[in-house]
Parts: structure tokens; C-alpha cells; sequence
């Protein structure tokens, strides 16, 4: 089985996970590179879980958002190594709810960081905030957005993640996150 790290030495699946702030083209651009690539792109499960809840979200949610998100992840891992796929995508990780807990709370569950450092990926692409914000219903922090960006920076910083950022209109960031998986 394969670890739940950035790459597994059985089967060497390497994790690749888009990440930064609200609508930056995270979702957008997983699903192209799925599609160029025949890869999976795993989904954020917080959208879905929000959407369920149908109120806001508090700080007691976060303890089920994490597992969520781990338990989706680790049914795409499993399904990708029995696909013998060598890559996954991921549309956020947890990193993004150890941002997302200090963002709005102030403080993070001690067990949500420590699974985030032990479920940290391959690589991350960090997706700037220089492309026009779209409100969707779900976000809330398009008065914030250099706030958040900033907050994504320092997290992917502490946890020594390995980043590549990804600027610029659409074309350009395809063509830097499709630079990156290619030299995977």
C-alpha cells in the first residue's frame, strides 16, 4: 500500500496539489491537467461538505473537514494505485484547512497540522492571486485575498513544502503547471 505522503516507494504515485487562496483557477486547472494527462484530480471536500451543512462553517467543523479530506484522498490514492497511475492531482490538500483554521479562527487543531506535515505532497503549485475574483455563493474573502495568498506562503514555507508558483493569465499557467509535470 501506498504511503500518504508525497510519494510511495512501492509505486511511486507523486502527489501534486494545487493550492492558494479562493478563486485563483485551482479547480480550473486540475481538471485540465486531468484531461491532458488521463489523470484523477482529486476534489476539495470542504465545497461539498459547506454546501451540506447549509450555514457557516465554525470552528467545530474543522475536526470533520480534515477527515473528510483525508478519507477522500486516501479512496483516490487507492483507486489510482490499482489503476497503476503515477501521478495524482489533488484540488487542495490539507494545508489549505490548517490556512483556512488560522485565517478565520486564529488558531489550528494541534492533529490537523501534524497530518498535514505527514501527508504533505510532492510538489505544490501555488496559484497567485493576479486573475480577476469570482464570486460563486461559497466565498467569502475577496476583500482578503492578499491576506489569505500570504497565509498560504508562510504555511507552505513552515511545512518546508515544495512549491512552484503559477502566474499570469490562464494560458500561462497551464503552460507552467504542464512544465512541472512534465519534468515529473
Amino acid at each position: 500500500m501506498a504511503s500518504i505522503g508525497g510519494a510511495d516507494t512501492a509505486h511511486q504515485l507523486t502527489r501534486i496539489v494545487l493550492t492558494g487562496s479562493e478563486s485563483v483557477g485551482k479547480t480550473t486547472l486540475g481538471l485540465q491537467l486531468a484531461a491532458r494527462y488521463g489523470l484523477t484530480c482529486v476534489p476539495e471536500f470542504v465545497r461539498d461538505y459547506a454546501a451540506a451543512k447549509g450555514a457557516p462553517l465554525d470552528a467545530r467543523d474543522h475536526g470533520a473537514i480534515a477527515n473528510g479530506q483525508m478519507a477522500l484522498e486516501d479512496t483516490h490514492i487507492a483507486a489510482a494505485i490499482a489503476r497503476g497511475d503515477t501521478m495524482l492531482l489533488q484540488d487542495t490538500d490539507l494545508i489549505s484547512t490548517v490556512v483556512y483554521c488560522h485565517h478565520y479562527f486564529g488558531r489550528c487543531p494541534e492533529f490537523i497540522e501534524q497530518a498535514a506535515i505527514a501527508r504533505r505532497a510532492a510538489h505544490y503549485l501555488l496559484l497567485e492571486i493576479d486573475v480577476p475574483w469570482i464570486a460563486d455563493g461559497m466565498r467569502d474573502r475577496e476583500a482578503r485575498r492578499d491576506e489569505v495568498h500570504a497565509l498560504f506562503r508562510q504555511t507552505l514555507a513552515r511545512f518546508d513544502a515544495p512549491v512552484t508558483v503559477v502566474q499570469g493569465p490562464w494560458e500561462q499557467r497551464l503552460a507552467t503547471a504542464t512544465a512541472l509535470i512534465d519534468a515529473v
